[in-house]
């Protein structure tokens, strides 16, 4: 059997499987903390040792948010899985944060916004009553949850996968939204190969906002 290990704070691709059924089978040397995409379904559960089942043709991810190293192994080869997302795939490349200016240019900003938070994988502009927020294609947000605040999504463009509280939605349409309540997990993966085609979503929110009011659960992109 093929396997992985995963350090502290670290996840495996997000990977489509093919028409078999995969079992992964999922240890570490005292119960720790982890978090598996299993099709429609984002599970988080102290484990020891537990095996995984994968249907024909679901999407499947593992996330090591304890602890310990944890081992993965799968009862037959994953190399010939589909990668939908690859969250490490820039991990060694130079980050440099968009330009707002140029990303004006280039893109349909609405005119009013009041203040820009600019990242090298996402750009947010902020308007009196929402902000917009457009990623990278082939980049994810953190899987975070807010204290203080919930938000209400909705989709403009790029088809993202969508976490929302305990489910998944896949390659999701313009016009679709979410409600992300207070401590539910929520987060944003652009599917996306091609270098123009960023998700775009609009955000409103209710509650106290605040930047700092994020716990990141697993966060990819080091963003401190």
């Amino acid at each position: 059997m093929k396997g992985d290990k995963l350090v502290p704070k670290r996840g495996s691709c997000l990977r489509k499987n093919d028409s078999k059924k995969l079992a992964i089978s999922i240890s570490c040397q005292s119960p720790d903390m982890i978090m598996v995409i299993n099709g429609p379904l984002l599970i988080t559960k102290k484990v020891k040792k537990w095996t995984l089942s994968i249907n024909p043709h679901e999407y499947y991810m593992v996330i090591n948010i304890g602890e310990a190293n944890i081992k993965l192994k799968y009862n037959h080869d994953v190399s010939g899985h589909e990668i939908i997302y690859d969250p490490y795939k820039y991990d060694h490349s130079e980050k440099i944060n968009f330009n707002p200016d140029d990303f004006v240019k280039q893109f349909s900003i609405p005119a009013g916004y009041i203040d820009i938070l600019s990242k090298w994988y996402s750009i947010k502009f902020t308007y009196p009553e929402y902000n917009i927020i457009f990623i990278k294609p082939e980049m994810g947000i953190s899987i975070q949850v807010h204290t203080h605040r919930s938000e209400e999504w909705e989709i403009l463009g790029g088809k993202p996968i969508i976490i929302n509280n305990d489910r998944v939605y896949y390659f999701v349409e313009n016009g679709t939204k979410f409600l992300n309540e207070k401590m539910q997990y929520h987060s944003v993966i652009n599917p996306n190969k091609n270098p123009r085609e960023f998700v775009a979503l609009k955000e409103r929110w209710s509650g106290s906002f605040d930047e700092d009011d994020i716990k990141r659960i697993y966060n990819p992109n080091n963003y401190h």
